[in-house]
């Protein structure tokens, strides 16, 4: 009988759950603070069941000699060293539907109490004072908002917004025309965006590009008295940029229930006037925790009594006889998505897969899938095999598939090609006997390069020079070559490189590269080969 721990306060329902299904189930919502025993008991379970309390760290997964499965009921898993559980072959699974009308509700909520600054008339009137003239508000009727991120939970802002009879104009490279008609909204840049919003909402990740993506050059350009809203995540907003906005007026008031650092015991937005702060409840309703909870349950038996995956962030959702075979195309499908996502900025409009030879007859769907969540992995980094057909759905992202038997030197490939307004962009890629991944052609050059975990991808002019510019570069910044791969399309036409480096392509060496105007295309890219 599989054995599961619960160690963050989950509903009874979700217990029963477990129970119902012939799982012995310890429900200790305690000892998820306590790393101590947590690190002594875990190693009997082979499910474990937690919301955000408990620290799956790369210690504690270590002493999970039995444990099979790491089940978060919520979205974000930031407090699961996932690396470690993949390399440990366990599976980590989310619940990235749950609270998306719970998060998006609260951010109108905040938008609202921003507006009339309900917070404070409360106190107010609470302290015994009458001080109508001093809270005047505005209407949201009328007025401009601005959406960061038009996914899930943005699109859902967008629909409620809308419906309050407010404009709408949404910033989402992902965001396609069509989707953004369906929404009732307009599509813009982000500067445009600044410059025309009575209200900003965010919601996306916290990544590399969204990290401080509203800073004090943003707010420079927005238009005096906006209001600012976060309950995406913290790291969004410069707090100190914003506080000192606030303080100089330029922006009215300010909507905040994500920080920077959590549990968020001092900021520089705190005792500010008109500035609302809750503490990260975006997901803190009984229906959003009960819906959860509930997920998880249902998720985790169905895969330790069946084997089925769902919501899966490191295995696709495929059989167990499947994963034996399809595993290391499932990765270069991955890879290859990965590839096209990290070199595309502007809106996806279709997706077209072209699968050769054997790989023809295996699980497309899941192939597809993989596909898929690599590329979107790009923008949103939460997105797995499950959520982002959905995603890439609800942005009008057209996906075709096309099969055909062998018919090249390769027993199979695969050919991802995506479709801008503007431009096509192709990679290809196959397995080698050895299991390991490989892509064979990009841009329809072909190549026979290594994926390695860090690389560098770049196109020129066939001339010489290119090599040893490269190697110098490299060598001058203390960036050590595994693999080196160059192709062109001809004698004096367009080459591209890729190269397989051991740690991160550091900027300086982007821009080194960058400033010697040698080449077209200078992209540094990560792929997961864990």
């Amino acid at each position: 009988m599989p054995k599961v721990l619960i160690s963050d306060k989950l509903s009874d329902a979700a217990v029963q759950i477990f129970k119902d299904r012939g799982i012995d189930v310890d429900f200790r919502p305690d000892v998820g603070k306590d790393k101590v025993e947590l690190l002594k008991i875990i190693g009997d379970y082979d499910g474990l069941a937690i919301r955000s309390a408990t620290k799956a760290t790369e210690k504690i997964i270590a002493n999970a000699d039995n444990l099979k499965v790491i089940g978060r009921a919520g979205i974000g898993v930031d407090n699961i060293d996932r690396v470690a559980a993949s390399k440990k072959g366990i599976i980590v699974m989310n619940t990235p539907f749950g609270n998306m009308i719970t998060t998006a509700e609260h951010a109108i909520a905040m938008m609202f109490a921003v507006a009339r600054q309900i917070p404070e008339a409360s106190a107010s009137t609470h302290a015994g004072k009458w001080e109508k003239s001093k809270f005047m508000g505005v209407e949201l009727t009328g007025k401009t908002l601005g959406v960061i991120g038009a996914g899930n939970i943005g699109g859902i802002v967008c629909e409620r917004a809308r419906g309050l009879k407010m404009k709408v104009v949404a910033y989402d490279p992902f965001l396609s025309e069509e989707r953004a008609d369906k929404l009732g909204v307009e599509k813009v840049e982000l500067d445009d965006l600044f410059a025309r919003a009575d209200f900003i909402t965010l919601h996306v990740p916290k990544t590399e590009q969204t990290a401080n993506i509203i800073n004090a050059d943003a707010i420079a350009k927005m238009k005096p008295g906006v209001r600012i809203v976060n309950c995406a995540r913290g790291g969004l907003v410069d707090e100190d940029a914003l506080a000192a906005a606030l303080k100089s007026g330029h922006v009215a008031g300010a909507a905040f229930d994500v920080f920077a650092v959590e549990p968020a015991t001092d900021s520089p937005l705190f005792n500010l006037p008109n500035v609302v702060c809750t503490p990260h409840l975006g997901a803190a309703t009984t229906e959003a925790q009960e819906n959860v909870a509930l997920q998880v349950a249902e998720q985790m038996s169905d895969y330790l009594l069946t084997g089925a995956v769902s919501n899966a962030l490191n295995m696709p959702s495929v059989t167990a006889e499947e994963a034996k075979v399809m595993g290391p195309w499932l990765k270069l499908a991955d890879h290859l998505g990965a590839f096209i996502g990290q070199m595309t900025e502007e809106p996806i409009e279709a997706i077209n897969i072209l699968y050769d030879g054997k790989v023809s007859e295996m699980n497309l769907e899941a192939l597809n899938c993989a596909v898929i969540a690599g590329i979107m992995k790009a923008g949103n980094p939460d997105v797995n095999m499950v959520s982002a057909p959905v995603i890439a759905q609800e942005r009008g992202i057209k996906i075709s598939t096309t099969n055909q038997s062998k018919s090249g030197a390769f027993d199979a490939y695969i050919k991802v090609t995506m479709v801008t307004k503007t431009r096509e962009k192709s990679v290809a890629g196959t397995v080698f006997s050895d299991g390991k991944p490989r892509f064979i052609q990009i841009k329809g050059i072909n190549v026979d390069a290594e994926i390695g975990r860090h690389m560098l991808y770049t196109t020129n002019e066939d001339v010489p020079g290119i090599i040893g510019l490269l190697g110098n570069t490299m060598g001058k910044n203390g960036v050590n070559i595994a693999n080196f791969t160059l192709g062109r399309n001809d004698v004096g036409g367009e080459a591209i490189a890729l190269l397989y480096v051991d740690n991160p392509v550091p900027v300086k060496v982007l821009d080194a590269l960058n400033a010697t105007g040698m080449f077209g295309q200078v992209n540094a890219l990560d792929f997961d080969v864990a």
